[in-house]
């Protein structure tokens, strides 16, 4: 029977680290928390928990981290899950009797509930994404992309579990849209150095189409005002994505000041030192 570890990366996560860890105890062999810096508290609950391995480093990005994280899971097979997301019962059985034997293939997808401020949201394109989240430890690495990344499996054997994780999306407004601005930076650098360009029709149309297509063609509506926030907020994102590349690319300063100034709002370089 394969064993499991549950990785859980976070940082400054005291108003989700026990209730995440309790979700999992019934499914983990191993719970791995991969902590970037934690200073209010959180480690201290981990400790206080018990039954969980501690490691700690220096947060990158996403995908990077995880990276680093993943080969030093004690067991075969991997379980991804971040501290505001929580497993349900059905899904920690449904894991339990697939590792009961063999698995077919190397990783396992599956959704998301989501909740925005405690509010369902079961619309506005967020229900359909599929994450890959369970796999072989040896063979599969998250994207070397800054934000957005998923698992690569390189056989392609990809199955996909039917129930879902309760991801808590924002307990709170401010640090919630704190997060967009980072991954907007971090997504408008992987545009920059892929050699991508915004025109001039896409930055006046990208951001209104995206919110009408949330909350029309996805059904945003449904959800209530909850709703119309999140579609209203991606669109947001969207444009300062666009806006952030714009800058990047036409800023008057020279491109590569401003790809630097880019990464340094992502916390990707250390800015430079200069004499008085």
């Amino acid at each position: 029977m394969p064993k499991l570890t549950v990785l859980i990366p976070c940082k400054d996560e005291v108003q989700h680290i026990r209730a995440c860890i309790e979700s999992v105890r019934p499914v983990a062999d191993e719970i791995l928390v991969a902590d970037s810096g934690s200073t209010d508290g959180t480690l201290q609950i981990v400790r206080g928990l018990g039954g969980c391995r501690i490691i700690e480093r220096e947060y990158v990005n996403s995908a990077d981290f995880k990276n680093w994280a993943i080969p030093q899971a004690a067991h075969p097979w991997v379980l991804v899950v971040d501290a505001d997301e929580r497993l349900t019962p059905a899904l920690a059985q449904e894991i339990r009797q697939l590792l009961a034997s063999e698995p077919p293939h190397e990783g396992y997808a599956l959704r998301r509930d989501h909740f925005f401020l405690g509010h369902p949201i079961r619309h506005c394109g967020w229900n359909t994404p599929r994450l890959v989240r369970l796999f072989r430890r040896d063979t599969c690495r998250y994207q070397t992309r800054r934000v957005h990344a998923n698992v690569v499996v390189p056989s392609g054997r990809v199955g996909e579990l039917k129930h879902r994780l309760i991801h808590h999306t924002a307990l709170d407004l401010d640090r919630f849209v704190a997060k967009q601005q980072r991954y907007a930076t971090w997504a408008a650098l992987d545009a920059y150095d892929a050699g991508k360009r915004i025109s001039l029709l896409r930055l006046a149309t990208h951001a209104p189409a995206r919110f009408l297509q949330m909350l029309i063609l996805r059904g945003g509506l449904l959800d209530g005002r909850a709703g119309v926030v999140v579609c209203g907020l991606t669109a947001w994102y969207t444009f300062l994505k666009d806006a952030k590349l714009w800058a990047m690319r036409h800023s008057r300063v020279s491109e590569e000041d401003t790809a630097t100034a880019g990464r340094l709002a992502a916390g990707q370089v250390a800015p430079a030192h200069r004499a008085a």
